[in-house]
């Protein structure tokens, strides 16, 4: 006989047959076991794979980074796509040794399984010393390493392991309307752009903050200065 110790507040009770409880434990022994990335996973034949192009203006071949993903729980109600293992090439060598080093350390975690989304924040805040650029659109990357992070994040979006940050439909008019008083001031500026005179907002590294009404405002996120 096994006793059972109740901790809780006994809300309800019900007297099961032993029918109906052998019933339970088949049903519990029965129910989907569900698979989840780990180490030892093993690597199946074929993995789905996104490739992003990156351009700096620091070297004139670009990189291309590929990430492979496995299908977990495939077919059903649960399946996910999580990444498996990255690699990274271009035509210049300059960076060979440590962006191979890069791409196994990176794999190794996704591998590992648990929540990799830190290797974003991690890879994004990393600074080169000769300084940063900034990418088509006004976008500043302090670093490479920060660029490849931010392709990291991408593709992690696009699988739904980081759920994206959406406007309201309220601040995109805000922001629109915004722009427009700032172009009737100051002059239009290119459609894919922001102003010309727009400085750098700290929130989400963009060159999309301008002076309206006296409060720096970032046309990109809606930061404001002023609250």
């Amino acid at each position: 006989m096994t006793l059972h110790k109740i901790n809780k507040k006994i809300v309800g009770y019900k007297v099961l047959s032993k029918d109906s409880a052998e019933a339970v434990q088949q049903a519990e022994a029965e129910k989907p076991s569900l698979e989840s990335m780990h180490e030892n996973v093993e690597r199946p034949e074929m993995l789905l794979g996104s490739t992003y192009k990156i351009k700096t203006p620091q070297s004139e071949h670009a990189l291309y980074i590929t990430i492979n993903d496995m299908l977990l729980n495939e077919g059903t109600a649960h399946e996910e796509r999580r990444p498996y293992e990255i690699f990274i090439n271009s035509k210049n060598m300059e960076h060979f040794q440590w962006v191979l080093a890069l791409t196994r350390v990176i794999s190794a975690v996704f591998r590992k399984g648990g929540d990799a989304t830190f290797l974003v924040e991690e890879m994004k805040a990393v600074f080169d010393p000769r300084g940063g650029y900034f990418k088509k659109g006004g976008v500043f990357m302090p670093s490479l390493v920060a660029e490849i992070g931010s392709a990291i994040e991408s593709h992690m979006k696009h699988i739904g392991m980081i759920k994206p940050e959406k406007m309201t439909d309220h601040q995109k008019q805000f922001l629109a309307e915004k722009r427009r008083e700032f172009e009737a001031a100051h002059g239009e500026s290119d459609a894919q752009a922001f102003p010309e005179k727009a400085v750098l907002c700290v929130k989400c590294s963009t060159k999309a903050m301008v002076l309206m009404d006296g409060c720096m405002t970032c046309l990109n996120c809606g930061e404001s200065k002023c609250g």
